[in-house]
This record gives structure tokens, sequence and C-alpha cells, in this order.
């Protein structure tokens, strides 16, 4: 038995296998970059206004000028501005040959075809968006790696950009096994319970941008669990077991692991909740096996799981995914190992909830994420920081 930071340091030196997928760059949000973007034009592409006002060439004292035409977003063809000509100008529409200035319009006086103003609020290139003052045609505007937000997205679009190379995200299969597990829909029988895990599991994998999702349901029988495994393994780049993973008689996953030769990384951890987390791996396939009660199956996935799936999508910061927030109240650990609680945040901090029963789901309804109480304290004293893992 590892301890929870022996685990992930494991986990984080795996030679995940990525490949690239290009995406259209409004189906892109939440994948990472397989390669830097430069910039297919200037931006702006042309001097442009900034203000809604009148274009004209600075001179010093001007405080009068004729007008000799108008100049909307979009328009072409303008005249060419001499020294004491002005054109009525909206913001962003291109600067008329000869301007290099705007006064803006609540700063003018007109009167017929002349417009006054005071020689003050008139200063050269005022008002005005120089060609390439974002970013210049050819430069870098995103590494290798970034996130693909929607504000990346449009700085994307406004350089041009129609397409994306990002990190695919792995293919994966949920595994579900028990005798008692019935789908949703179905009447219970006496002993029978729902399957939980699997909906929960999947929302999460698609929240991650994984879309080649499979669940398989199977009984707790040694071959069904075997030749599932074998299958998935076939198909599928990360395979998930939920239940079926400690030692007992309808317990077959751990044998399945094994005739399916699948290399062991770890098994059972020093942690509450899923102590018999079981990681593995076989020709650049990854394994977990998850306990079966949905407080260690979420707790288990979010810690080590979710990690990995970023990481093979490309996030260099997968397993930083934390914050360190004070506890809002004394906690009182009586068990010497690592424990992730169900908590949520007010006022600024971390508050433990009720409830944290491996099966009992309805902290889960009030939660923002788990805290970690780290292994080697019994006791957390109020103000204390201590990471927090969000949803």
């Amino acid at each position: 038995m590892i301890s929870v930071n022996e685990a992930k340091a494991i986990l984080q030196q795996l030679d995940l296998p990525r490949r690239k997928l290009t995406l259209p760059i409004q189906a892109a949000q939440g994948f990472f970059l397989a390669e830097p973007i430069s910039a297919l034009l200037d931006v702006p592409s042309f001097d442009n206004s900034a203000m809604d006002g009148y274009a004209f060439l600075w001179e010093e004292g001007v405080n009068k000028l004729e007008l000799v035409g108008e100049a909307a977003a979009g328009s072409a063809n303008l005249p060419k501005i001499e020294k004491g000509q002005a054109i009525r100008i909206f913001t962003g529409a291109p600067m008329p040959k000869g301007a290099d200035s705007v006064i803006m319009q609540e700063k003018v006086t007109r009167k017929g075809n002349l417009i006054h103003f005071d020689p003050l609020d008139a200063h050269q290139g005022n008002h005005v968006r120089y060609r390439g003052t974002q970013c210049k045609k050819g430069s870098t505007i995103a590494q290798a790696g970034a996130e693909i937000s929607p504000g990346l997205v449009s700085l994307l679009a406004s350089v041009g950009v129609e397409k994306v190379k990002v990190f695919r995200a792995p293919k994966v299969a949920l595994i579900i096994t028990g005798n008692e597990i019935q789908d949703l829909g179905t009447a219970l029988s006496y002993g029978q319970i729902y399957n939980a895990n699997g909906p929960a599991l999947e929302t999460w994998l698609r929240r991650l941008q994984v879309s080649g999702i499979q669940q398989i349901k199977v009984q707790d029988q040694k071959e069904a669990v075997v030749e599932a495994l074998a299958q998935a393994l076939e198909e599928y780049d990360l395979v998930i077991f939920t239940g079926g993973v400690s030692v007992g008689d309808y317990d077959f996953v751990k044998v399945a692991l094994e005739e399916n030769k699948v290399e062991q990384l770890f098994y059972k951890l020093k942690q509450r909740p899923g102590k018999p987390l079981y990681a593995g791996k076989k020709n650049g396939k990854i394994v977990f096996a998850l306990p079966g009660n949905p407080g260690s199956v979420l707790s288990c996935f979010l810690q080590y799981v979710k990690p990995v799936i970023q990481t093979w999508k490309g996030d260099v910061g997968a397993w930083r995914h934390f914050q360190e927030l004070p506890l809002a109240h004394d906690f009182e650990k009586k068990i010497p190992l690592t424990q992730f609680l169900k908590a949520k945040i007010k006022d600024g901090k971390v508050e433990v909830l009720q409830g944290q029963e491996s099966f009992n789901l309805i902290a889960f309804g009030l939660a923002d994420g788990f805290v970690e109480i780290p292994e080697e304290s019994s006791f957390v004293e109020s103000g204390t920081p201590l990471r927090f893992y969000p949803w």
C-alpha cells in the first residue's frame, strides 16, 4: 500500500500516446493546442478610428475644420484629407489617407459643413488604432499547450484562424460490474440498485471533451469480466472499472487484469475513500479499477483519472488544479490516511459537509468539490490552508 503522493508521482511519469485532431475553433473549447499559432494577418489590418468623431490631419492651434465626407465601418474609397479638412468617422471605420488623428464627437460643435472645437481637446494621434498594434502577421499569438477558451477563440478568429490542431482526448470504456446494478428506467427488485456510477462518470468524461465513451455492464462472473476487459483493451485507450476490485468471492476485476497481462502500477492506497484503487497499463493503454461506492468512485476519478485524461489532452498543469483555502472549522481525523472530504466554499473558506460515507450521495448535491486532509494530520485547526479540488 502506497501513499497518495507516491501514486500521483507514478501516474505523472506515464508516457501517454498522444494523437492530434483538427477542429474548427468553435468546437475546440476545453482542448489544448498541439502546435503554436501564428497570426495570418496584421490586426488591425488597417488604421481605424477608436471613437465616433472626426478624422483630420493634426496641426497645432487649429480649432476649425471643413467637413468633406463621412466614413462608416467597412467604408472604402475615402477622400484624401488635406490640411483644414475633416470627415465624419465612426468607430471601426478606416482612417482616410492624410488623416492622423480623431477628435471625439462630444468635443465638437457642428455648423453646416464646419466643425469647431477647443485646440486643447485635439491631440495628434488620438483615438486611432494603428495597423498591427494587436499583432503582426507571422507573430506567435498562442503557444502549444494553451487551453482553448472563448477568449482565445475570439483572438484566433480575429487573425483569420479557422481551425486548430489539438490533442485528442482518449477513447474511454466504462466497465460497470455487479449483479445488483440495474439501468435507470427499470423497476428494482429487492437487493438491486440503480447504476449511479455510469451516468456520473460519463457526465464527467463529457466535461473533459471525451466523446468516444462506451458503458459496458458485466455480471459478476470471471469469464465475463475477463472478456470485457480484453475487448475494451482492443478498442479503447482508457478503461475504467467500477466495483469488483476488492477481494470478495464475487470480485473478479483483479483476476481479469492479471489474465489480460495488465502491468500493475499500484494497488491500494493510504486514503479514504477509495483505498482499493488500482492502476495499470498495457501497450500504451491505461486501466483504472475504482471501488464500487459512488463516493469512492468520484473521489478517485477526480484525484487520479481526471488528471491523466487532462495530461493526455496536453494540459501541462493537469496535476495542479487545486486551490489553497483555509478550513472553516476545526477537524479531527482519527485514521492515519489521507482523506478526501466533500466540501463547500463559504465566505472564502472550506466547510466540510455532513454525510461523508462513501455510499452517501446527499452531500454531492451541496458540495463544490473535495478538500484534502493530509495523511500525517490528526487534527486540523480552523484557518489552516488545505488543498481544495473544485468540481
